[in-house]
């Protein structure tokens, strides 16, 4: 396995790889990888002949200068995890190798970068999309590969993928989990033992949700209401929002649901009362398909 660092290098890299027909598989993370991000290695090591993973916490997408200075930064260990999961080369950047002195270039996608995310962190997606256009130039994939997790970043990249004329395969992996349910993030890292405990709300207002949608209930006011009053029972927990959305286009749900329905979370938690931890905010979704609407189409996990 290679860890390159330049952008020149990885494009050398990429062209021949092509010549020899070969396909390449982009796997873009942040490095403090989990066994979420490792089964996305899989799923590129299915679609294509190499993987490769970037590691670049990227200060674009970042709302306050904190939460980039305190995002957990573990490479040795993620480089170990890589090497094991088979992964060919590690993409491991310079800010100024994506953007150079003066760069004043940058990639927005429009209305599916509103809401939601787009609404509580502004900025965030025009800096997430700068980027994975910059790892797409740089790597040339054939193939790329994000988590389900974040559902809205995943169609964002979708849309400017398909608007920009990008010719890669966009494939998404299903959201992995720990034991007690809590979506594996590389922000759990930084989550109080006792935050951490509470963090559990998030997949239980998703399962309550799940249970009212299967004994027929549609009516989205009564559902995200019952969704909230469960996220305000942990004394360190603070909605951010919880939303019902159409998962393709990302519109406001009906009032009546009608068909398969995104159940969108973001929720803060403080730092324990002992002072351990930091203020993290955590994401999770699931797809809710009414009794009466089409159960033929998956849901996001």
């Amino acid at each position: 396995m290679d860890i390159i660092r330049t952008t020149s290098e990885l494009q050398a890299r990429a062209d021949r790889v092509r010549a020899e027909g070969r396909r390449i598989a982009l796997v873009p993370t942040m490095g403090a990888l989990h066994p979420g991000h490792i089964s996305l290695i899989a799923h590129g090591q299915e679609r294509a002949d190499e993987v490769w993973v970037s590691i670049f916490v990227n200060p674009t997408q970042f709302n306050e200068a904190s939460d980039f200075e305190g995002y957990p930064r573990t490479f040795e260990a993620d480089v170990e995890q890589c090497r094991a999961a088979g992964a060919k080369v590690i993409f491991a950047p310079t800010a100024d190798q994506l953007y150079p002195e003066g760069a004043q270039t940058w990639v927005e996608v429009g209305s599916l970068a509103e809401p939601l995310c787009g609404a509580s962190r502004p900025g965030h997606f025009r800096g997430v999309t700068t980027v994975v256009s910059k790892l797409f130039l740089a790597a040339k994939p054939h193939v790329a590969v994000f988590g389900e997790k974040d559902f809205q970043q995943l169609a964002v990249i979708r849309r400017m993928t398909r608007d920009l004329g990008f010719d890669i395969d966009i494939v998404g992996g299903p959201t992995l989990r720990e034991e007690d349910g809590v979506a594996m993030s590389s922000r759990n890292l930084r989550l109080g033992p006792v935050a951490r405990e509470q963090a559990t709300v998030l997949i239980r207002a998703i399962q309550g949700a799940e249970r009212a949608v299967a004994a027929g209930e549609c009516n989205a006011r009564a559902l995200l209401e019952n969704v909230r009053k469960t996220i305000g029972e942990p004394p360190q927990a603070t909605l951010d929002y919880a939303e019902l959305r159409d998962p393709e286009s990302l519109a406001e749900a009906p009032p009546t649901l009608d068909g398969p329905t995104l159940l969108a979370l973001a929720v803060h938690f403080s730092p324990d009362p002992d002072g351990q931890g930091a203020d993290v905010r955590l994401i999770d979704n699931r797809v809710l398909v009414p009794q009466a609407a089409d159960t033929s189409r998956p849901s996001s996990e």
